[in-house]
């Protein structure tokens, strides 16, 4: 299934059926996110404790999918809602920044979250050969950890050849963590009396998958997620470069030759696209072309996107498969985790790293 707007005219009119075909199996999955995502905003609300509608709809999200209260038809839309509709939200947001303000929080966050890279693989790399686990799996965990979360691990497994369990062990830890994150974040943040950009900085270097970090910075401040989303990006657009040196490297320790067309094709699938729309729309805010008023229009379609996609991912979570991990790597993903928070926190507030928005 692709997005509706990769569906050219002429593809269209040859095949109106499929297209129909589409959007029914989507329909579902999409509604049922949809309704998720409208009751949190409605009960945020009313909620006397102020609780964010964002983890409010992660929270709903995520209780409805351990049940299994919906049918089997919904998953292909609750998966779309999850990737293509965070996207669109992800490409809206660059509305609300200027091209100024996306360069000056990603050259100041660039040097942090390559050191925090290097760290956290040293890091994994060390505990994984200490402690014997299949150096697949210990890789795999890095990239999560280190880079976008299961995006990461899923370009780079075919990179190195992991083998299915490998992959589920890896994503199962990553989802785990970062889901945690998702909720301790804001709380710890809040603790810290973190200002709006450094927490920004702080998620954006620290959770995993961009999913959780859009929703822990958005449960935070909209200042904080509109940092946070750009040092993601940063993040992202990282990833395809490293699966091109984990490809040499791996050749190098596996004395094995390395199929070149698997490298390149991963480093292709992990360069996410969409940051192109985000800063094709923050070069429209800057050149005029979207005025502050369209700014708050689109601004407010991307709550919206965002929030369903964040119930689909609570949807689409389910916490009782998360027990099949094993000790040893949920012990090597908590202590990556933890040394990546503390790490990045410890150097941003040495660093003063926080950018003012223009």
């Amino acid at each position: 299934m692709k997005f509706p707007f990769w569906i050219s005219a002429g593809s269209v009119a040859r095949s109106p059926s499929s297209v129909l075909q589409w959007l029914q199996a989507v329909a579902p999955g999409l509604a049922a996110a949809a309704v998720v995502a409208t009751t949190a905003r409605l009960a945020a609300q009313w909620l006397p404790w102020g609780l964010s509608e964002v983890l409010l709809a992660v929270w709903l999200g995520l209780v409805i999918g351990s049940a299994r209260w919906l049918p089997r038809s919904t998953e292909p839309g609750i998966r779309f809602a999850q990737q293509r509709i965070l996207r669109l939200g992800i490409i809206l947001l660059g509305a609300r920044l200027s091209l100024v303000a996306v360069a000056a929080i990603g050259v100041e966050a660039l040097g942090l979250v390559v050191a925090c890279m290097v760290a956290v693989f040293a890091f994994v790399l060390l505990v994984g050969r200490l402690t014997n686990l299949p150096p697949r799996l210990v890789l795999l965990i890095g990239v999560g950890t280190a880079v976008c979360g299961n995006s990461a691990i899923i370009a780079t497994a075919p990179v190195v050849k992991a083998d299915e369990r490998e992959v589920s062990f890896a994503v199962a830890t990553i989802t785990l963590f970062g889901t945690l994150a998702l909720f301790f974040y804001p709380l710890l943040g809040g603790a810290l009396h973190l200002g709006d950009s450094t927490f920004g900085i702080w998620s954006g270097v620290a959770i995993n998958d961009t999913s959780q970090v859009v929703a822990a910075s958005a449960a935070y401040s909209p200042v904080a997620r509109d940092v946070a989303t750009v040092v993601k990006l940063v993040r992202n657009t990282l990833m395809a470069p490293l699966i091109l040196l984990i490809a040499l490297w791996w050749s190098r320790t596996e004395a094995a030759a390395m199929a070149g067309a698997a490298a390149r094709e991963g480093a292709f699938k992990a360069f996410p696209l969409f940051v192109l729309g985000f800063l094709a729309m923050a070069l429209l805010r800057t050149a005029g072309v979207i005025d502050p008023s369209g700014a708050r229009i689109l601004d407010e379609a991307a709550k919206a996107c965002i929030l369903i996609a964040l119930a689909a991912v609570g949807l689409n979570t389910r916490v009782g498969l998360l027990r099949a991990i094993g000790p040893a790597p949920f012990f090597l993903g908590l202590g990556a985790a933890a040394l990546l928070a503390v790490l990045s926190l410890l150097a941003i507030t040495t660093l003063s790293l926080e950018p003012h928005l223009p």
